[in-house]
């Protein structure tokens, strides 16, 4: 069936406005949510960004919602808002796969801080979205959906988060839940054309049951613009005693910080950061175009990156290794788990303890080199990957150390050093290929200064206006 043209305007109406418009008592959150639905049922065959759809549970919400409306209570920050969960998140009573056929019928029973956050704050929980299994590379391909990008359906909306970044863009997600373990928020967000924000390591509770990565991996949300972002952090950001790893200060208030006046900013910007790593020339020419955006808004402009070496190495021993503690139960099923999934879970474990001592010690280094850094600059801007959108079954499956380049880093070279340093890194619509194919901008700030990072990310979206634009699939 046709799309009508009214559920395509509510898809694509910002977050913040939609929760004026149910405060207003001018839109019903089951209206919001039945036109969601109808339009998850026909765009997500097209581009595979859910792995479950929880319609029981979320028209229950839904009509919770509208009951309280009618009756005039006082309603949370994202009431009536729908809302996706990237499917490496347990969710209590709504299938949690983890992107694995070992994991396809589990139903969890409980869930962590940052899903209780979104329900007290009258979130609708819609679905769960694709991730390659247990986050364990870039493209989703897994053996239960092969996630799509709706800008070219033969192409990757990138990863891990693509199902999230991929349902934003086709606008069949209002708001997103992503995870950021290497880059796994910002990368989908710039294939996809969207916006996404990897907070300060520990700015968002961990789960329990993430703790095996709590070192390099954080939350965080994917919106179609920069407000949306804010009003979703405001809710999941902030210290809980459950999660000992995390920021125990209390969290910026983001949206009054947008409303704030940002006052001119050391900016530095780097191509490559000196990693050598070739850059296409699309994404060359649209992140300069993007640099001078700053130098026209006033900002002191200048070219440095963190002196810091290859973090790829590095980041494999950490990250593999810790997700080997996790995950490791997948070598019990063998024979149903992706080529991927098993030689990177074989690597891990036939890591030297040695060489991953070795690996925490240069974090350590990392980490100092981008303190100094932040010393001198308040932000520094680069791509978020070397290339537009590449297609589908174009990555390599299998990371070795020493060949990273030639597989997993190569497209994304610049973000997981961001990781390990914990910085907060957001990705931002900055232009277009010449297929058509999005472009990001990735914009670093200060350790727990997300506020920044905001800003000049509202300040960007001001002056290159992005959320007017729709894929084809949408």
């Amino acid at each position: 069936m046709a799309l009508s043209h009214e559920d395509r305007e509510l898809a694509f109406t910002p977050a913040h406005r939609l929760k004026e418009l149910i405060k207003q008592k001018k839109l019903s959150p089951v209206e919001l949510l039945e036109a969601i639905f109808r339009r998850i049922e026909e765009i997500n065959p097209k581009i595979d960004a859910y792995l479950t759809v929880a319609q029981e549970q979320a028209y229950e919400a839904a009509h919770k919602a509208e009951r309280a409306v009618i009756a005039g209570n006082n309603l949370g920050p994202l009431h009536g808002i729908p809302v996706s969960i990237k499917d490496l998140k347990e969710t209590k009573g709504i299938r949690t796969t983890y992107g694995s056929t070992v994991l396809r019928h589990n139903i969890p029973q409980s869930e962590g801080p940052l899903m209780k956050r979104l329900r007290e704050a009258g979130a609708i929980i819609i679905g769960k979205t694709n991730t390659p299994e247990c986050g364990l590379t870039a493209p989703t391909e897994n053996n239960l959906a092969v996630t799509r990008n709706p800008w070219n359906t033969e192409r990757s909306p990138g990863g891990s988060s693509e199902g999230a970044g991929a349902a934003v863009a086709a606008g069949i997600s209002p708001l997103a839940e992503g995870s950021d373990g290497g880059g796994a928020i910002r990368i989908p967000s710039a294939l996809c054309g969207v916006f996404g924000l990897k907070a300060t390591n520990g700015r968002v509770p961990l789960d329990v049951h993430d703790w095996g990565i709590s070192p390099v991996s954080c939350y965080g949300p994917i919106t179609r613009n920069v407000r949306d972002a804010a009003m979703m952090l405001n809710v999941i950001a902030g210290p809980d005693k459950s999660d000992y790893t995390c920021i125990r200060t209390p969290a910026p208030d983001y949206l009054k910080a947008l409303d704030s006046k940002m006052g001119t900013l050391r900016i530095a910007w780097s191509l490559d950061m000196g990693y050598g790593t070739p850059v296409d020339s699309e994404v060359a020419t649209a992140f300069k175009s993007a640099v001078k955006v700053f130098d026209s808004l006033g900002h002191r402009l200048e070219e440095a990156a963190p002196k810091t070496a290859k973090p790829f190495e590095t980041w494999s021993y950490v990250y593999l290794g810790l997700c080997y503690q996790a995950y490791g139960f997948l070598f019990d099923h063998l024979d149903e788990i992706t080529d991927y999934a098993r030689a990177n879970m074989e690597l891990a474990r036939n890591f030297k303890g040695t060489d991953v001592n070795k690996a925490w010690m240069e974090v350590e280094r990392i980490r100092g080199a981008v303190l100094d850094f932040f010393e001198e600059y308040d932000l520094l801007l680069t791509p978020v990957t070397t290339n537009p959108a590449l297609k589908i079954g174009a990555y390599e499956k299998k990371l070795e150390l020493g060949q990273v380049q030639k597989g997993f880093f190569s497209p994304y070279p610049l973000l997981p050093v961001f990781n390990l340093s914990r910085n907060p890194a957001a990705s931002i619509p900055c232009g277009f290929s010449s297929e058509g194919l999005p472009i990001g901008l990735q914009i670093v700030g200060r350790l727990q200064d997300e506020v920044t990072v905001l800003q000049a990310s509202a300040a960007f979206e001001q002056a290159r206006p992005w959320a007017d634009k729709y894929p084809p699939v949408s």
